[in-house]
């Protein structure tokens, strides 16, 4: 009760911070011309809309060269082009993906590897899908848990000596931030959380399919945290929830009765700007420095559930993920 209080009021938490705050306030002491930044390099999947796309002009604005991986290649120009009149030294760079397809990650990877850049920042999953009907991948794995959780896993195993190496030869921390959501915690217990049924698509419902992706991103986190702590890497990786935000996926399924529930609930939604802001704050904040294997909403950190916090069951998920990219290669 004092949680929803405290967002409906905006309330600022620990870091400075609330609901309220737009990812140009929690960024605002990086200025373009500050040398934190302006050596940084991003990429962020899903930025040709919605959050993504704020994600990407703020940071943009603060310096940030920005690689925006995106399917739709239309969309993102756009973006690249709004972002470039707003600010005219802004550099972005598009590059074509696929995340429910494993060739399609591989390409990315090495064009972007071609490049010569380095890479400090990896913000993934705003390209998160949701579907009521049961789809399937190339790879024939159930498509919301395929794109939102395993295209990403392998494009952050592909990308993850990247940035270790980018992080040792600058000496400025490299950061990994997961998009994940509240709905996790929709997941109670394990025995929802079965891997081979998921991506069978056994019994699906497509709210219990994007939850289980969502928690799935969270584990991920949990356990690379541990992999990279282990390494002594100078790479964080940490989970977010964005907030409620009308975004793209929710727009894709609209219908009298979805349109009700936002006019009602319109008080509780929070801007594009304020969705993007606690990426942006995990991504930049000095704050945030060291911090690993953390859950963050509202520009604070915060508690997931308890399946999220379980240690055995992220290894365990990272072993079955491995498994299955094993078999595919």
């Amino acid at each position: 009760m004092k949680g929803t209080l405290r967002y409906l009021a905006g309330i600022a938490g620990p870091s400075g911070f609330g609901s309220n705050s737009t990812a140009e306030q929690v960024t605002h002491q990086h200025h373009s011309s500050s040398s934190s930044s302006s050596n940084l390099t991003a990429i962020i999947t899903g930025a040709s809309s919605g959050i993504g796309a704020e994600t990407a002009r703020v940071l943009a604005k603060r310096g940030v060269k920005v690689v925006i991986a995106a399917r739709d290649i239309k969309k993102a120009k756009q973006v690249k082009e709004k972002i470039q009149k707003e600010i005219p030294n802004a550099k972005v760079v598009i590059l074509e993906i696929n995340l429910s397809s494993f060739a399609s990650i591989h390409s990315f990877c090495s064009h972007f590897i071609a490049l010569d850049l380095p890479l400090n920042i990896l913000i993934r999953n705003n390209a998160g899908v949701f579907s009521q009907n049961l789809e399937f991948s190339q790879e024939k794995i159930e498509m919301t848990f395929a794109t939102n959780y395993i295209g990403h896993f392998l494009l952050t195993e592909i990308l993850l000596e990247k940035m270790i190496e980018t992080a040792e030869m600058s000496g400025i921390e490299g950061r990994i931030i997961n998009v994940s959501s509240v709905i996790h915690s929709w997941v109670k217990n394990r025995d929802a959380f079965h891997f081979n049924d998921i991506i069978k698509g056994t019994n699906y419902n497509g709210t219990r399919a994007y939850a289980r992706s969502k928690l799935a991103n969270i584990l991920h986190a949990k356990e690379i945290a541990r992999q990279l702590k282990a390494r002594n890497a100078r790479v964080t990786i940490n989970a977010v929830h964005p907030g409620i935000v009308k975004t793209g996926i929710i727009r894709g399924h609209q219908g009298l009765l979805m349109d009700s529930i936002f006019f009602i609930a319109s008080k509780l939604l929070k801007s594009t700007s304020q969705g993007a802001s606690t990426t942006c704050y995990v991504a930049l904040s000095q704050k945030t420095e060291g911090g690993s294997g953390k859950y963050f909403a509202d520009c604070n950190e915060s508690k997931c559930s308890r399946l999220a916090n379980d240690e055995l069951e992220a290894q365990k998920l990272w072993n079955q993920t491995q498994a299955l990219l094993h078999n595919y290669f």
